[in-house]
C-alpha cells in the first residue's frame, strides 16, 4: 500500500517539475532534477510517466532535440521556436496565429491538432 502511495508521490513531483518550468525539459532533465528528493526514482519510471501524460494530454511533446524528446506543460495551442545552436525552446504566444483556425473553421475544415515550429538562431546565439 505504501508503495502505492510513493508512486503517486513520485508522478505527482514529474508532473509538476515539468509545468514548473519554461525550458520544455527532456526526461533526463526531469530525472537529473528529481533524482536527489526521489533517490529510488529510475529514469523508466520518468519515461512511463511522461507518456502517460501525453496520452491524457495533460503535456505535449513539442520537438527532438539533439535525440531527446522535449515536453511542454502548456497544453493551450501556441507555437514554438527552437534554436538549432543551442536547442533552446521559446513558447510563442500570439493570438494572430489563432485567427486562421477562424478561417478554417469557416471554410468547413475540422481542425484536430495544430504545430507551429520555427527555427533559428537565438537572441543568446545570434
Amino acid at each position: 500500500m505504501s508503495k502505492r502511495k510513493n508512486f503517486s508521490t513520485k508522478r505527482m513531483a514529474i508532473l509538476n517539475t515539468i509545468c514548473s518550468t519554461d525550458c520544455h525539459p527532456s526526461a533526463k532533465w526531469v530525472y537529473n532534477n528529481l533524482k536527489e528528493k526521489y533517490p529510488d526514482l529510475s529514469l523508466g519510471t520518468v519515461y512511463r510517466n511522461i507518456s502517460l501524460f501525453k496520452e491524457e494530454g495533460v503535456v505535449n511533446a513539442v520537438a527532438n532535440v539533439n535525440g531527446e524528446e522535449r515536453i511542454d506543460g502548456i497544453t493551450e495551442p501556441h507555437s514554438h521556436f527552437i534554436c538549432t545552436k543551442c536547442g533552446s525552446i521559446y513558447d510563442i504566444l500570439n493570438q494572430e496565429l489563432t485567427a486562421l483556425d477562424s478561417v478554417l473553421t469557416d471554410e468547413g475544415f475540422h481542425i484536430e491538432s495544430k504545430s507551429i515550429t520555427y527555427y533559428g538562431k537565438c537572441n543568446k546565439c545570434s
